[in-house]
């Protein structure tokens, strides 16, 4: 052990406070991006006071490994008091003046831990990384002024990716906005500025959507006007360090060393167990999963952006009508019937330009946050060499 490396036992305890009184009501679970999550389990006619409580500053952790790939579940409560399964593991930092109990988190996301934990898993059904094994972890404790100076620099970081995060999202939450006013309320800008349809733009009944659309507007289908083409790569082409972006079925988007797509394109997820499809906009070079559509148009009416948003609304309506049991499946059978709307082409191009300036905004802010992210990754690696 390093001079400076200390047994994680001598620092923790368990903490197993059950919620008798049902004072308790918001049910949490742990995920393995290292957060807490609202349950998905069904509770209908489950005894609540068996849960554990988890109050501020304390830890919860899943020690069953083999389940989660290479990932541990395992976050700090950061908000009010929650609940979690007895199937979790409670526990606390006794002694803070000592070690923080946010550096301890920042131990915690590092890959090497997660390596580390995997490793040192056991067990013939299920792999699990037991409360021992938790305790003899090893790592550097400096002084507690240096402590929270690592902490300070790694929330400046972060708190810098939740702005990024925010920004993004409000770029296209006000995209998502004009595209409803232009395709949805039929309000886009007329030859005088104004909102076609209150101010009396011409309307005209559409057969195949079965509503009044714009004159000289006009409707398709996906398989007429889109181009769908698929990913070659299987999901463990992704490498931690990769210098092209990977999509895959899940809403995380990882790296590979190769590219396929030199594009901007519109991806969705093909398969999801729970039928929750992934929907993506990149611009770039990049590589797509097998199961992941990459989607382009081929129609002068109809733009990159708006097939985005134009899925977007679809994707409430992907749970009902995806194929499988266990595993719910978007095929090309039901995407090529979908319905889109086509505006005449001065108005798509209009619509283009505004909705462009929106996702080249957005483009920019993930490529700082890439960046933001691989700060943030060096700093956590940093730890393991910090002297006393």
């Amino acid at each position: 052990m390093k001079s400076n490396y200390k047994k994680l036992g001598q620092f923790i305890q368990q903490v197993s406070i059950k919620n008798k009184d049902l004072a308790v009501t918001n049910l949490l679970g742990v995920s393995i991006t290292k957060k807490f999550i609202p349950s998905i389990a069904n509770t209908i006619g489950t005894d609540m006071s068996k849960y554990k409580i988890v109050k501020k500053n304390q830890f919860t952790y899943g020690s069953i490994t083999s389940r989660n790939g290479d990932k541990i579940s395992v976050a700090l409560l950061e908000d009010d008091n929650a609940i979690v399964s007895t199937s979790y593991t409670v526990f606390e930092v006794t002694k803070q003046d000592h070690l923080l109990p946010e550096y301890l988190m920042m131990w915690f996301r590092r890959e090497e831990f997660d390596r580390y934990a995997r490793y040192m898993s056991h067990g013939s059904t299920r792999e699990a990384f037991g409360w021992d094994e938790m305790c003899d972890v090893e790592l550097p404790i400096p002084s507690i002024e240096k402590q929270k100076e690592i902490v300070k620099e790694y929330h400046t970081i972060t708190d810098r990716i939740k702005l990024n995060d925010s920004l993004n999202q409000k770029l296209e939450d006000t995209a998502q906005s004009i595209y409803k006013e232009w395709f949805v309320n039929f309000e886009f800008p007329d030859e005088n500025g104004k909102p076609y349809k209150s101010n009396g733009g011409e309307m005209v009944y559409n057969q195949k959507f079965d509503l009044e659309i714009p004159k000289n507007w006009t409707g398709s289908t996906y398989e007429n006007v889109m181009n769908f083409t698929t990913g070659k790569l299987n999901s463990n082409a992704a490498v931690i360090d990769g210098e092209f972006p990977f999509f895959t079925c899940s809403s995380e988007t990882f790296k590979t060393d190769t590219f396929s797509f030199d594009t901007e394109a519109v991806l969705l997820a093909g398969n999801n167990a729970s039928a929750i499809y992934p929907l993506k906009f990149f611009i770039g070079k990049f590589n797509a999963y097998q199961r992941t559509y990459v989607i382009t148009t081929n129609d002068n009416r109809l733009s990159n952006q708006q097939i985005y948003f134009t899925l977007k609304d679809e994707l409430e309506n992907f749970k009902g009508i995806s194929s499988g049991t266990a595993t719910k499946f978007l095929t090309m059978q039901i995407l090529n019937n979908l319905k889109v709307l086509l505006a005449e082409e001065e108005v798509s191009k209009r619509f283009h330009m505004i909705i462009k300036e929106f996702f080249n905004l957005i483009d920019l802010k993930n490529k700082e946050l890439e960046q933001l992210h691989e700060f943030k990754d060096v700093l956590l690696s940093k730890i393991a060499t910090i002297g006393g």
